[in-house]
């Protein structure tokens, strides 16, 4: 894990490690609300991001997670564990470095991970507005090399 200092937190996508902004771009792709990104570098976190994201139904909630794992795989990042796939209430996607939360509504609102991990800096995408992420999807996924 990465621990920088205070200056360098991101405030743009595309400030964020490139894995990161490929799951925030798979899941704006499908249509995921409420994108939020919550920094733990600096919370001694066992991980240094959070991407949060929610799906309306569980069909859209698995198509999020779907075009996540995808586009991570063509950049060779391989989960180290997801889980919750067959209820598609909380899929959980465990890349080491970064985890990624795709809720429905409500176990995101019972959950609260965004209240949970309140004092860290954030990222906030608004809506699903794919302008959001167009900066960071132009050099998506990274080149080979």
């Amino acid at each position: 894990m990465t621990r920088p200092s205070a200056a360098s937190e991101p405030s743009r996508v595309q400030d964020l490690p490139p894995a990161v902004q490929g799951a925030i771009i798979a899941a704006v792709d499908k249509k995921a609300v409420d994108v939020v990104v919550l920094d733990l570098r600096h919370a001694g976190a066992f991980t240094d991001y959070f991407v949060i994201c929610s799906g309306q139904n569980p069909r859209q909630v698995k198509a999020i997670a779907d075009s996540i794992e995808e586009t991570l795989q063509l950049a060779h990042v391989k989960p180290a564990h997801i889980e919750g796939y067959q209820h598609a209430e909380w899929i959980l996607i465990d890349c080491f470095d970064f985890v990624v939360h795709v809720f429905n509504r409500e176990t995101r609102l019972f959950y609260a991970l965004d209240r949970l991990w309140g004092s860290v800096p954030r990222l906030t995408l608004r809506g699903h507005d794919s302008n959001a992420s167009s900066g960071a999807a132009a050099s998506w996924p990274p080149p080979e090399g």
